[in-house]
């Protein structure tokens, strides 16, 4: 395997924030006058902030539209996203060395551009990606190909030297039926480990662990 495009995943990857996303599926529906009557942080797992919008409305009968349930819960992020969230360890030394090597770079998510931009702006880190693609503008969730075929078509790397970099085990399976190489990222919030470790073709407890990467690098 030979890296020469890298596809990065931003929360439990790139960003320490999956903390906030165990509780906001629950917090926001109570604070819309609605009781959950399961684990909705466990629903919503692997959906796009899209589909929990419209999981909302079908599921409770939110009347919201699904922009207004969408502006809501951003709303309830956006503080977190601009001040708080920090980089997991190892990831300014990780983007500077795929750089280095000519690396091309960009970013696959489900979480909105404009809180990404704001959270990678601030830790110093979003002029290293040359695109950002999210799961609502893309319009397909990481449970379908769509959003790495089409970050694939940006970077303009062959499929099997484009890096997949996640922490999800449902988006490094998509990936890897898809056809990419992964290169799983360890994060607590992901139980799966043992799975993920399975598919995974490099697979990081830390970003600290660079050799675990250089030797896939262009010489």
């Amino acid at each position: 395997m030979r890296i020469r495009g890298a596809i990065f995943d931003v929360d439990g990857t790139l960003l320490d924030s999956m903390f906030i996303w165990d509780t906001i599926g629950e917090t926001y529906l109570r604070s819309i006058g609605y009781e959950p009557r399961e684990k909705l942080n466990e629903v919503f797992k692997n959906m796009s902030l899209f589909q929990a919008a419209r999981y909302y409305r079908t599921e409770y009968g939110v009347t919201l539209s699904i922009d207004e349930i969408m502006n809501g819960v951003n709303a309830m992020l956006e503080r977190y996203y601009r001040f708080e969230v920090s980089l997991k360890p190892g990831v300014a030394e990780l983007l500077a060395q795929l750089q280095v090597s000519g690396v091309k770079l960009c970013i696959a998510t489900a979480t909105d551009r404009y809180l990404v931009e704001a959270a990678l702006e601030r830790c110093g880190v979003l002029s290293c990606f040359g695109a950002i693609f999210t799961c609502n503008e893309v319009g397909h969730g990481k449970d379908e190909p769509d959003i790495f075929e089409e970050a694939l078509r940006f970077l303009g790397t062959e499929k099997a030297e484009t890096v997949v970099f996640d922490d999800a085990l449902y988006a490094v399976r998509t990936a890897k039926e898809a056809g990419f190489p992964v290169a799983a990222v360890y994060d607590s919030h992901e139980k799966a480990q043992d799975q993920i470790r399975m598919l995974a073709d490099v697979y990081l407890e830390e970003l600290t662990q660079l050799d675990k990467i250089r030797k896939y690098l262009p010489a």
